[in-house]
């Protein structure tokens, strides 16, 4: 979002003086809510095939921990990766476009950390509301069917398939776009990038498939890079 030039807020939970908040862009705002540990995963990738763990959760972000200018942005993107968004959150922004990446929401922590999926229970309240939801293949590979069944719930709802392009339901009507060439450094995030990407340019451009193919490019240069380097800089925007 700072590549693309926008002003940029970050709401988010983590233990104090958490370095990798340090290394974000000066220029973005973070309001931290406290926690004694940092949400913290291991990924471990087999190809683009990914097992999960998850060894810390910090704490829920709730409405109430928004700042009231904060609701009136003109772009929001919830992002829960670790069940710790309230669901609540898609009721406090008025009518602005809601990107929602709902992975998170459809996790759970074994005893032994290991990530696997649980139905997400509170779909039918948050898809509808979303002015665009991303997903990954890998976020339903439990139940593929939710594929139809999100898509009904959600005006716009993009499904990647990493690299094998994805499906863009609009309005009732499917369709395949393809995925940009790259070569693969880390994948982590790409996801994450495109749908951001996405969501930006669909406010910027008006035009969704000019806004599908910009978001594309721009995951495809973030798998060539690791960290928070996979971010694209002003200049590939």
């Amino acid at each position: 979002a700072v590549a693309f030039g926008l002003r940029v807020a970050i709401l988010t939970s983590a233990a104090p003086h958490e370095p990798l908040l340090a290394d974000l862009p000066p220029e973005v705002q973070v309001l931290n809510i406290p926690a004694e540990h940092t949400t913290t995963f291991e990924n471990l990738y087999d190809g683009w095939k990914r097992t999960q763990y998850m060894y810390h959760r910090a704490i829920t972000l709730r409405p109430e921990h928004l700042p009231p200018a904060w609701t009136q942005a003109r772009l929001i993107h919830l992002g829960p990766i670790a069940y710790e968004v309230d669901p609540a959150m898609i009721t406090a922004f008025g009518n602005r476009p809601i990107c929602v990446t709902p992975q998170g929401w459809m996790r759970r922590r074994e005893p032994d950390g290991l990530v696997t999926s649980i139905p997400w229970e509170d779909a039918a309240q948050v898809l509808p509301r979303a002015t665009l939801t991303v997903l990954s293949r890998e976020d339903i590979d439990h139940d593929p069917g939710l594929e139809q069944v999100f898509s009904r719930l959600a005006p716009l709802m993009v499904m990647t398939r990493a690299e094998l392009g994805g499906t863009v339901y609009h309005n009732g009507v499917a369709r395949d776009f393809p995925a940009q060439p790259a070569v693969l450094v880390d994948p982590t995030g790409a996801g994450d990038i495109f749908a951001t990407t996405l969501h930006i340019a669909l406010d910027r451009l008006g035009d969704l498939d000019r806004a599908i193919l910009v978001a594309t490019r721009i995951a495809a240069i973030s798998v060539t890079r690791a960290g928070f380097a996979s971010a694209p800089t002003r200049a590939e925007v």
